[in-house]
């Protein structure tokens, strides 16, 4: 039996299978990708008798494949949190998947283990930019402010590494990044041993640094829109800097646009913080839209769509 890895490449999913594969250790085939990429199961190619593991990707988005799987003798265990749809009916699949604003990937795998590892999972609420749940989550731990800062520093440079373009764009392929995060059951210790730790943050305080002088396109008291440029530090910072300003005026939405090489945008929604719905259902308007309800995106927004989505974005919130 192979088993097979199917995993986003942001920090819930990351951290969601760090969580598994601390629980249930053994050789797996990863399947990955930047954070945008999610149609990764079609990708798999596995035979009866496999166990293919799904985390932090969209059902809806990958349902074809699935049923395949399963149509194929493999046993696919699946953890999400994004808009799933009909959640299929198999003896082979077994789905972990809710859909609640301020739920991640992390806190479900989490549920799982029983909480076996919950820093883990702490770090990878922190990097969906879920603050107050992860406090929550945290509480068992006895954790002091000084750890709960730096979980969450490590959660937001994980989520950050994920964003771009293509795997090039990134610090470290989600992959590799893995690789180095498995040996360590406690996150702390991964960021005062490993060096990637220390070339993520200054990645991140170079790239933040860059994004300083942004300011909106259009702004209004419930909403701001921000373009960035099409270079490879914007984005990588796109996702992490739609969470800042989330975070930093709590009761609007917000929406960052990020310039394609090729023209048009990838763009990242984050729903106001105090009523944090609605993302995903103003993403899944356009072709290439989808997320959750707090926060969502579109991989490749066409120039022409711009000033509808514009008029969707303010129509929304």
């Amino acid at each position: 039996m192979n088993r097979i890895d199917v995993f986003n490449g942001d920090a819930d999913g990351l951290c969601a299978l760090q969580q598994l594969r601390l629980a249930q250790p053994g050789e797996t085939t990863m399947v990955t990708g930047v954070k945008r990429d999610i149609g990764l199961l079609a990708r798999v190619q596995a035979a009866p008798g496999d166990e293919v593991t799904v985390l932090d990707l969209s059902l809806d988005k990958n349902r074809e494949p699935l049923l395949r799987l399963l149509d194929q003798g493999v046993r696919v265990r699946y953890f999400d949190h994004h808009f799933a749809g009909d959640i299929p009916s198999h003896p082979l699949f077994e789905a972990h998947i809710g859909n609640v604003a301020d739920q991640g990937t992390s806190l479900l795998v989490d549920a799982a283990l029983d909480g076996r590892f919950r820093a883990w999972a702490v770090v990878g609420t922190f990097g969906d930019n879920f603050d107050q749940a992860a406090r929550r989550a945290a509480e068992p731990l006895g954790l002091g402010e000084a750890d709960l800062v730096a979980l969450r520093e490590l959660g937001v440079c994980l989520n950050y590494n994920g964003y771009g373009e293509r795997v090039e764009d990134l610090h470290f392929p989600p992959d590799a990044l893995f690789r180095r995060l498995a040996p360590y059951a406690d996150p702390l210790d991964f960021m005062r041993q490993d060096e990637a730790f220390v070339r993520l943050s200054a990645g991140f305080a170079d790239d933040m640094a860059r994004a300083g002088d942004a300011a909106p396109e259009v702004s209004t008291d419930r909403h701001a829109l921000y373009i960035l440029p099409a270079e490879p530090w914007a984005r990588r910072v796109s996702g992490v800097l739609a969470n800042d300003l989330a975070q930093g005026v709590p009761d609007r939405a917000h929406a960052l646009l990020t310039r394609l090489p090729e023209g048009g945008f990838v763009v990242s929604v984050r729903a106001p913080l105090i009523a944090p719905d609605g993302a995903d259902a103003l993403c899944r308007q356009f072709a290439t839209g989808g997320g959750r309800k707090a926060a969502a995106g579109i991989n490749n927004l066409a120039e022409a769509d711009y000033d509808r989505f514009v008029a969707h974005f303010l129509a929304a919130f």
